[in-house]
């Protein structure tokens, strides 16, 4: 077996491990995703998704002429009640546009995406309650509504050709399909040395794998929407960006990986091994990638920053520092906990975790605890 073929099949186990652990945690248990997602009523999800709201019912009233059934996608979307919220955003656009021009509201065919691994059993329990929620606040003459769940990549083809009129990503598009290659010398040294993303003291060699794994990824997907979707068809992108003025979380999570290793409770080859299959494109960046591939045409492109004190509990209580941290943590864990488990070890995830929570009250307290993120509205040519 000649070495390119070996260097193929070790790129395609590597792909479906990332396939394996880039899920939620999955269940109803203490540390799930389903558990925690409404922790502080999922203020920075929702929040973002919340932004997005003109640009989907800009999408909605170019969409309405003609179609008696709507196809849209939520590429992404995890599980448990946040898998909802974009769903449920269209649903509201789409009532108040057909009630502002008077116009016959269409049916809805909506597919949520995600990996296989995702909890998918979780989200379709809340199925009827959801229903149920269609017909209280829209009224009966609001058309019917059918969901279903197509497990796959997004960095691929998912549906046939042009059968969607409108596709929504939150918080997805920043995760990569895998670890970027070029992060080990030829003689098998970290070139990230003591980092697990992009940091300020992360070479220009790293900075450059981590662009380019983007590039492949975003263009991939561009061009798999651009089959799928109907000419004229809408998408909405809401994704992580990047600004070194302010705390990036994977420089805060591996400041607690780094005590660790100081304290000989996690070998160092452990951590110059661990990079995160993660990249916050800058908004230049997209709009050349864009560009470049050719398929769509920008209707908008935003940027926003979401602090990551809250300040309050799904009850309206005022949070402090340390409790907004402990809950930040809580609610990373069922998100990262399979991607950390899978390389640290389970015996080990709960300390990096507690230690995480303590480093983030810094960041609070000093207000460098921010997150930009874009928001993108295209077309399709």
């Amino acid at each position: 077996m000649d070495s390119e073929k070996v260097d193929c099949e070790k790129e395609a186990e590597n792909n479906i491990q990332v396939e394996k652990v880039l899920h939620m945690t999955a269940g109803e248990g203490e540390y799930s995703y389903d558990k925690n997602a409404l922790i502080q009523h999922m203020l920075l999800q929702e929040k973002v998704i919340s932004k997005a709201k003109h640009l989907i019912e800009a999408s909605i009233v170019e969409l309405l002429s003609g179609n008696e059934c709507l196809k849209i996608a939520d590429l992404g979307c995890s599980s448990g009640p946040k898998a909802y919220l974009p769903t449920w955003d269209v649903i509201e656009s789409l009532h108040s546009v057909c009630c502002r021009l008077n116009h016959k509201p269409p049916d809805l065919q909506v597919f949520l995406n995600d990996f296989p691994g995702n909890d998918f059993n979780s989200t379709f329990k809340l199925l009827p309650s959801f229903y149920a929620r269609i017909k209280r606040e829209t009224g009966e003459e609001f058309g019917q509504c059918f969901v279903a769940a197509v497990p796959g990549s997004f960095y691929g083809r998912l549906f046939p050709p042009r059968s969607l009129h409108f596709v929504f990503s939150s918080y997805a598009l920043h995760w990569l399909s895998q670890v970027p290659k070029g992060l080990v010398s030829e003689s098998g040294i970290s070139l990230n040395k003591e980092n697990i993303y992009i940091a300020k003291t992360s070479p220009p060699s790293v900075h450059k794998a981590y662009f380019d794994q983007f590039e492949d990824d975003f263009t991939t997907f561009l061009k798999s929407r651009s089959e799928e979707l109907k000419l004229g068809g809408r998408m909405v992108l809401a994704l992580k960006s990047d600004d070194k003025r302010y705390h990036n979380t994977w420089d805060v999570f591996v400041k607690a990986i780094n005590d660790l290793v100081l304290e000989g409770l996690i070998e160092e080859s452990k951590l110059e091994s661990f990079n995160v299959p993660y990249y916050g494109p800058s908004d230049e960046e997209i709009k050349r990638l864009v560009q470049q591939e050719g398929s769509f045409s920008i209707h908008k492109l935003e940027t926003y920053y979401q602090n990551w004190y809250v300040g309050f509990d799904n009850n309206g209580n005022k949070l402090d520092y340390c409790e907004t941290a402990k809950q930040m943590a809580i609610r990373f864990k069922a998100i990262a906990k399979p991607l950390v488990a899978s390389h640290f070890g389970n015996d080990i995830v709960d300390e990096i975790y507690k230690r995480f929570s303590v480093k983030l009250i810094d960041s609070l307290e000093t207000g460098l605890g921010v997150s930009p993120y874009l928001l993108i509205s295209l077309i399709r040519k």
